[in-house]
């Protein structure tokens, strides 16, 4: 019971299963971290970031928290942010929600959890933002995959404005900050319009993303063929190329 040994037993198949298929495997992992993504996501044990993209170990830079949430003094958020752009020099920032998410949930219902309640409450703002948008959706079903939707955007908005992030644009280095969204009754991914590459660019793919979230939330589309961008299959959204 303490031991937890059948984990131990798993990850010795694991790892054997990974030495089989690529013998200098660990060796070639320990040598060197230079993964090209940071993925920002939810502590949701339903959503693990390398395996929905289909990534090894060493090809993305993770950082999770309950909701997905970019806040501007969380100095672990922060940390892992200044660390996957200034020091493994990452390409692309994922920020990534998922339909079903019970922080998103309680923040709607406002409910009373504890001491995640100030954790959520930055949720709840996103609520109150875009509170006349919820309101005119007929269900909580519909307002709860609204909301999950809104958050990402939302937090993508912090993302940039960062100034880990906007310090890097402004010496010219290359960095995409992306808004996803998955859904886990399909395993699809939904790319929710917003993918900022310059500062400049913000205030139109916010208007954007938040025009398609309306017109059609991106739960409600009929999933496209993926497509394939620098090795990453997702799911386009209205007015993606």
């Amino acid at each position: 019971m303490r031991v937890l040994s059948h984990l131990f037993a798993n990850n010795r198949a694991w790892a054997a299963e990974m030495i089989r298929r690529e013998p200098d495997f660990f060796a070639r992992l320990s040598g060197v971290q230079a993964p090209p993504y940071l993925w920002i996501g939810c502590s949701d044990s339903r959503v693990p970031a390398n395996q929905i993209v289909g990534l090894l170990p060493g090809e993305m830079f993770v950082h999770r928290n309950v909701a997905n949430v970019v806040v501007h003094t969380d100095l672990n958020c922060l940390s892992a942010i200044q660390f996957a752009v200034e020091v493994l020099r990452v390409e692309h920032i994922i920020v990534c929600g998922h339909y079903g998410c019970g922080g998103v949930l309680s923040a709607l219902r406002d409910e009373k959890l504890g001491l995640i309640d100030n954790w959520l409450r930055h949720v709840q703002d996103v609520k109150s933002k875009h509170r006349i948008q919820l309101a005119g959706l007929a269900s909580e079903a519909q307002r709860h995959d609204c909301l999950c939707e809104l958050n990402v955007i939302e937090q993508v908005v912090n993302v940039t404005q960062t100034t880990v992030v906007r310090h890097a644009w402004a010496r010219g280095q290359a960095l995409a900050v992306h808004g996803w969204i998955y859904k886990l009754t399909d395993g699809l991914l939904r790319d929710l319009g917003m993918c900022v590459t310059a500062e400049a660019e913000l205030a139109r793919c916010y208007e954007s993303a938040l025009a398609d979230a309306a017109a059609e939330p991106a739960a409600a589309r009929i999933p496209e063929a993926p497509s394939v961008e620098n090795g990453v299959r997702t799911q386009k959204g209205p007015g993606m190329a």
